[in-house]
């Protein structure tokens, strides 16, 4: 986790994978490097707090299974985001993946994929997939998000870094 009483925007994602556990560094793999090519930001301003805060639903590496790592720890998300989320006032709450939208969007539809399609529907909540290796294939069966869904979302997050700081 990192925040600032100051960040315009919050990445709400899953839990660190192992790389960043290791290195300690939110979003230090080639999954962050994805986010913030979706994002169209720099690294030194995704990893400036006042800018963007990191809130993962788990907030240690849950460790490995059969074939990706386990889901976050269910016991931080309600011990923290809401502490954490009354200290700011973002402009901006990314929902990264499935886990960070079933906790904040209650009314999502009833896929991922649909639920991002629908991205509009949910005001200052931004719903993405996670962008992991797996999204490459997602993104292939769904041109549409490139289309659609990259141009907005640069706009609203390039909008809220223009804002005034808290």
């Amino acid at each position: 986790m990192r925040a600032s009483r100051h960040s315009r925007i919050v990445v709400i994602g899953q839990a660190p994978g192992s790389k960043v556990h290791a290195s300690g560094v939110p979003w230090d793999d080639p999954s962050g490097d994805h986010l913030r090519e979706w994002l169209d930001v720099e690294s030194a301003d995704f990893h400036d707090p006042d800018q963007f805060a990191i809130l993962p639903m788990g907030f240690c590496y849950p460790g490995k299974g059969k074939s990706a790592d386990l889901p976050p720890r269910p016991e931080c998300a309600p011990l923290w985001h809401q502490r954490v989320l009354d200290a700011m006032q973002p402009s901006l709450n990314l929902l990264v993946g499935q886990y960070a939208q079933a906790a904040y969007l209650p009314e999502r539809r009833r896929t991922l994929t649909e639920t991002v399609r629908s991205f509009r529907d949910y005001g200052d909540h931004f719903p993405l997939p996670h962008p992991s290796w797996r999204s490459r294939g997602w993104r292939k069966r769904n041109p549409w998000f490139d289309a659609d869904v990259l141009p907005v979302l640069r706009q609203r997050v390039h909008a809220a870094l223009a804002e005034p700081s808290g």
